[in-house]
This record gives structure tokens, C-alpha cells and sequence, in this order.
């Protein structure tokens, strides 16, 4: 049975009309990679492709539907891998010339999860050079485009998963986050993207196992479907430390929430974060059109000082330390600009800075958790500005403020990393360029399950609203390829030849 704009369908809906025999999961396979051939060379979005593989499997997938067999949660769905997640028999890259022909021979935790899950794994999305920076682009893939403006950067680390769920390639997607790799593209690109609490998606790859600075996520077009691929992505590791022996069941499905039961804090800059001017109006746009939805939408002081960029610059170096050291003494050519700044401000810091960054960490930590006794989330915005440029590598001056590295322009992000809460990033409109606008709600520690739900209440009441349901893109513009992404050369050459997207 042939449906139309089978692509656009929730993933939900996908794995459901696959359970009754009303679509065939080759069926489906075809027409993502139809839609990928198609739009790709627009975005950029997808990096190695296993088209061969993934038809194969979705031949058996279908075999297995027509038997009667037991399906798994995600039988069947085409889904995207990011290109910093090994996936054994595919090209994983990471963006780095080092790893430019790099075939791992095992799965990572995740995605060994996803697959026993009936996950088809279709395809690698593009990240920056070893996942730094909030721009995807690297010099084995290239940029990826913002699918509402391919001249202008889909954010980054996850840029490549939330420009092709945007674009409809593909239903699921996953991603990962250290200062807000998964929340700024999920809000540059109009999709959702959780930044789950520590330890309840295993990461067996992690340099530092008792870290909880970075962790992997789900990325989806909607909050539901979010939870749906959540509930198959969570779960202990022996190889991850701080894993935690949970059940898909509290993720999926997700209860109702009254949404004028729930008291919001509302947080515009955590008190140190440089916000354009624009951002902060649109922000304060929709809070005051969620504040007519809920209980209440009142301003909180979070006690924060700018000190909480300098604990991220300490503990950020010392994960990048553990994870690139070696190499930044062995082979310094392969490392992106900036991976190297990250090893570069290491050298300057002592066990008493280390010390001292985990201690205010721990001090954030606990005023998150105050406010979060005395409201039910909190909400903030994800990006401090409309996107830019992807030319440019990063934010070099924000609200006139000049940012002291490449990352800084983050720190509305980053500074929920570090009190390590759950935060989603939920598509709430466009801002004053016509861009996509994310609001980030966080909440309590390992709350992530009322957090869902919450989110789905909001999503459903913001879909209401034409000022602030999420926005689509201009699919027609993205049908003409920009060569520009793949073969853009700076100095040093930013992008290599050569390489097939197919293995």
C-alpha cells in the first residue's frame, strides 16, 4: 500500500502502520533514501551512507512483520547515526582527516542498543571536526546548511541529525551533547533534542567514564517521538560506570500533564549570558503566550556568576585532554583549530583549578536543584542569536560582547551541562528573522520522564498557536544543490576529496 509523504510521517505512526502491514519497512527504506538523494545535496546533512545494508535488512524486516513474528519497539525505522558514534562495517569519521577512511568492527553501546531494538541504521550525519564547536563542518564531509537558509549554519555538534530530521530524510536520529551539541542545532533547525540526565543512555566510548559533562540523546521531530526513541536508547553498559539499569517503560508512552497545573521558572540569561537583543524580545514573546497555558510563569534568580565559564573551560579541557592528548602529541596536524584550543588551555590550568571547577559545579548543581523544589521547570533560551553564517566558524561577538573563545557563545547551554539537569529543546515558532526559535526546559535531576511528558503538553499547546508551532522549511529552494558546503577551501583546506559516501 503506497502513502503519501511517507517521510514527513512521526516515527511513531511509521512503526505502527508497519506492525499492521499497511506499509512495508522496504517500502519506507525506499522513500528515505529517495528523500535523502534528493535534498541532501542541498543541506549536506548526511555523511557515509549504508543504503545496500539498510535495503537488505529492510527486506528482512519485512519478512519478519509477514510471519507474525515479535517486533521490537523500532522495528523497522530508517534512523541516522551521528558521525562520532562507531558503527561497526560504516565509515566513522568523527569530521577528522585522521579518521578519514575509519571502518570500526563494533557498534557502540547505543547503537548496538538501537539495532536490537529493529532500528535500520541508513546513515552517518555530519559533526565539526571531533564534535567541537556549534558549527557542523569538517574537512572530510564539509558544512552542513541550515534547512531554512543553506548559506546560514545548522549549529552544531549534532548539525548533521537536526538538518536531516528537519528536512524529513529520516524519522530518527541520534546525537550527542557536551555544551549543547544536541539542544542548539535541535533549535537552529526546528526539531527537538534531549539532553538526557547522566547515565541513562550508556556511553561506552566516553574518555573519562565517571564524567557526566557529555552524553548521548535522542533527536526527533516531536517530543513524543523523542520519548519513543528514548525508551529505546536507555539502559546500563558494563563499560559505562555511571550507566544506570533503567526501563524503556517509564519513557514510553508518555502520561497526560495538565498544563495549567504547572508552575514554570522563567531564566532569560542565567545572569551572565550574552543575549541579542532580538532573542531576548522573542523570548519574552513566548513567555508570555505560555504564561495564559500554565499555573504560573514567574522569574527566578538562579544565584549564578560568570564563574560558571570558567569551571566549563577547566572541565571541558580536561575531557578533551583525556580524549585527544595522545594525539596532540603524536599526530597535531589531524586536530581541528578547535580541538587544539581546548588542548592548548588545558596546559594552563593545575589540579587546584580542576579542583576548584568541580566544586562550582557541584555548587550550580545545587541551585538547580533548589529552584526545581519550588517549581515544576524551568525555561530559558537555547541560542542567544539567530543563526549565522556557516562560513563563519563560530559566534565571535554576541549583544556586542566579545566572546573569549570559541565556545562561549554557548553558555546558555553549557551552564545546564554543568548542573547536569535533563533539558529539552522544544521548537516554539521563528524568531525575528524568520528563523527557527527553540525555548530549552529543564528539568530536576533524572526527572527526564515528567520532563517529556511536560514538553509534550507545551509542544501540543504551542502547535495551537501559528506564532509558535514549529516551523517547516521551504523544501523547494533546498531541491537545488549548494556545491559551496562540499567544496568551500580555507586556509588550511577546510574540506578533502576523494571520499565515498558509500561503504
Amino acid at each position: 500500500m503506497r502513502h503519501k509523504d511517507l517521510t514527513a510521517r512521526s516515527a511513531l505512526e511509521l512503526r505502527r502502520l508497519i506492525g499492521r502491514r499497511e506499509i512495508s519497512p522496504v517500502e519506507l527504506m525506499k522513500a528515505c533514501i529517495d528523500r535523502i538523494e534528493a535534498l541532501n545535496p542541498g543541506v549536506n546533512a548526511i555523511a557515509a551512507t549504508d543504503f545496500d545494508r539498510s535495503l537488505a535488512q529492510a527486506r528482512e524486516a519485512e519478512a519478519q512483520v509477514m510471519r507474525g513474528e515479535p517486533l521490537p519497539l523500532l522495528h523497522g525505522l530508517p534512523v541516522g547515526v551521528k558521525d562520532l558514534q562507531h558503527t561497526a562495517g560504516l565509515l566513522t569519521t568523527c569530521g577528522n582527516v585522521g579518521l578519514r577512511g575509519h571502518v570500526p568492527t563494533e557498534d557502540t553501546a547505543l547503537v548496538a542498543r538501537l539495532r536490537h531494538a529493529g532500528a535500520i541504521i541508513t546513515a552517518k550525519t555530519n559533526v565539526p571536526d571531533m564534535g567541537a564547536g556549534g558549527n557542523t563542518r569538517n574537512p572530510v564531509w564539509g558544512a552542513t546548511g541550515n534547512p531554512f537558509d543553506n548559506q546560514l549554519n545548522a549549529g552544531g555538534s549534532s548539525g548533521g541529525s537536526a538538518a536531516a530530521l528537519a528536512t524529513d530524510m529520516l524519522p530518527l536520529c541520534t546525537g550527542s551533547d557536551t555544551g549543547g551539541s544536541l539542544r542548539i542545532p535541535a533549535s537552529l533547525c526546528g526539531v527537538v533534542g534531549l539532553r538526557p540526565s547522566p547515565g541513562l543512555i550508556a556511553n561506552d566510548h566516553r574518555a573519562l567514564g565517571w564524567s557526566a559533562l557529555s552524553v548521548l540523546g535522542p533527536m526527533a521531530r516531536s517530543v513524543q517521538d523523542t520519548a519513543f526513541f528514548m525508551a529505546a536508547s536507555v539502559g546500563s553498559h558494563p563499560y559505562d560506570p555511571i550507566s544506570r539499569d533503567v526501563s524503556g517503560d517509564a519513557y514510553w508512552p508518555l502520561p497526560e500533564v495538565d498544563l495549567s497545573s504547572l508552575r514554570i521558572g522563567v531564566v532569560e540569561d542565567f545572569g551572565f549570558c550574552a543575549v541579542e537583543p532580538d532573542i531576548r524580545k522573542t523570548f519574552r514573546d513566548r513567555v508570555k503566550r505560555l504564561t495564559a497555558q500554565v499555573h504560573s510563569c514567574e522569574t527566578i534568580d538562579l544565584s549564578l556568576t560568570d564563574d560558571a565559564h570558567r569551571a566549563f573551560d577547566i572541565l571541558r579541557s580536561e575531557a578533551f585532554l583525556a580524549a585527544y592528548g595522545e594525539t596532540y602529541q603524536t599526530a597535531p596536524e589531524t586536530l581541528g583549530p578547535n580541538v587544539v584550543a581546548n588542548l592548548e588551555m588545558s596546559a594552563s590550568f593545575t589540579l587546584a583549578d580542576i579542583a576548584w571547577a568541580h566544586r562550582e559545579q557541584t555548587r550550580i548543581a545545587r541551585h538547580f536543584a533548589h529552584a526545581l523544589s519550588r517549581c515544576d521547570l524551568i525555561v530559558a533560551p537555547v541560542t542567544p542569536m539567530s543563526p549565522f553564517p556557516w562560513t563563519q566558524l563560530y559566534a565571535e561577538r554576541v549583544d556586542g560582547q566579545t566572546m573569549r573563545n570559541y565556545y562561549e557563545w554557548l553558555s546558555l547551554t553549557y551552564v545546564v551541562t554543568l548542573a547536569t539537569n535533563p533539558a529539552i529543546a522544544l521548537p516554539c515558532g521563528v524568531d525575528a528573522r524568520g528563523m527557527p526559535f527553540g525555548l530549552q526546559v529543564i528539568g530536576p535531576l533524572r526527572g527526564d520522564a515528567a520532563l517529556l511528558a511536560a514538553a509534550q503538553a507545551m509542544e501540543q499547546a504551542f502547535q495551537a498557536d501559528a506564532a509558535t508551532r514549529r516551523p517547516r522549511p521551504g523544501i523547494e529552494a533546498l531541491l537545488k544543490a549548494n556545491p559551496a558546503l562540499t567544496r568551500m577551501v580555507t586556509d588550511p583546506p577546510l574540506y578533502a576529496t576523494g571520499i565515498s559516501r558509500r561503504r
